[in-house]
């Protein structure tokens, strides 16, 4: 796993706005993007670029993550940005949006590189899948480059660009939560349109060892939508949920930690077996369950997450 700080609330704020970059700063929120793409109109993307490059280097970060997301790779902007970015020391790593194709993205690592061959640690790449032909691309995209550390989901664009009938961000429409009536003869089954999306991408992260992030929910005023959204892609194992706002960052924070109980639970599971070993055995029934070392390694992951 190529993580080393916490990643869970990771707060999305445009770039040119000062006085909500400062604010992003000083929050709870575990990681930062600093958005130079949607969230900044074209008129002021140079404005951006310096006010990115003015609060890395002015602000108090503490312990986050700190990223940049640059504009999309056939941008104009987007050779300013990379330039202006290799030098910044505090940047932990670039975002890469709309990632489609291995070679654009081992491109921007090398021209990276080249901006600032002598930086101790080279810029990293988080990547943003968010078309139909990223997600088919996703495994090919995590092994492109040794300097790529996280993948992103991007719920509202795929969702766009996959033709869903959906104006909401991150949320699934109506037609997507029950299909099927008593009339129609079909029973009604609950479908969750981000569910494969989410699946994919997480398990491209995971076997390449990177960080796997969740796009954010919509709805940044409903706090349990907000968790309930959170706990979702807790519970699948993702290591954080992008926030768009700093209502947010509370409500998915509490998603990520473990329940007391769920740490209860896990720690008798290790304690079960470590007593079972001593008894010269490879399982354990414990609650009328089966309990072997598969059990042990889920459960040594929810502690560890309490940690």
């Amino acid at each position: 796993m190529a993580q080393q700080r916490p990643t869970r609330a990771y707060l999305a704020v445009p770039a040119h706005r000062s006085r909500l970059v400062a604010k992003a700063a000083a929050s709870v929120a575990d990681a930062v993007f600093m958005d130079l793409e949607d969230a900044v109109p074209p008129s002021e993307k140079s404005l951006a670029l310096e006010e990115a490059v003015r609060s890395l280097a002015s602000l108090d970060w503490g312990h986050k993550r700190v990223t940049i997301r640059i504009n999309a790779v056939d941008s104009p902007f987007i050779a300013q940005e990379i330039r202006a970015l290799a030098t910044l020391p505090r940047l932990d790593a670039v975002i890469v949006p709309k990632a489609e194709r291995a070679s654009d993205i081992a491109g921007i690592a090398e021209q990276l590189r080249a901006a600032n061959p002598d930086r101790p640690a080279p810029v990293a790449l988080e990547l943003l899948i968010e078309t139909a032909l990223g997600l088919v691309n996703v495994d090919t995209l995590a092994a492109c480059h040794d300097s790529i550390a996280a993948l992103h989901l991007g719920v509202g664009d795929f969702a766009a660009s996959i033709g869903a009938r959906s104006s909401d961000i991150g949320v699934s429409p109506d037609g997507y939560r029950h299909v099927g009536s008593a009339q129609s003869g079909y029973s009604s089954a609950p479908l969750d349109l981000f569910a494969y999306p989410m699946m994919r991408v997480l398990v491209a992260a995971r076997a390449f060892g990177l960080i796997a992030i969740d796009g954010p929910c919509g709805a940044f005023r409903d706090a349990r939508l907000t968790e309930s959204s959170a706990q979702k892609a807790a519970a699948m194992g993702f290591d954080g949920k992008q926030v768009i706002h700093p209502d947010q960052i509370e409500p998915t924070l509490r998603a990520f930690m473990p329940s007391e109980h769920e740490l209860a639970e896990a720690r008798r599971i290790v304690d079960a077996m470590e007593q079972a070993e001593a008894n010269g055995q490879g399982a354990v029934t414990l609650d009328g369950k089966m309990i072997d070392y598969a059990n042990v390694r889920m459960a040594r992951r929810i502690i560890e997450l309490g940690s």
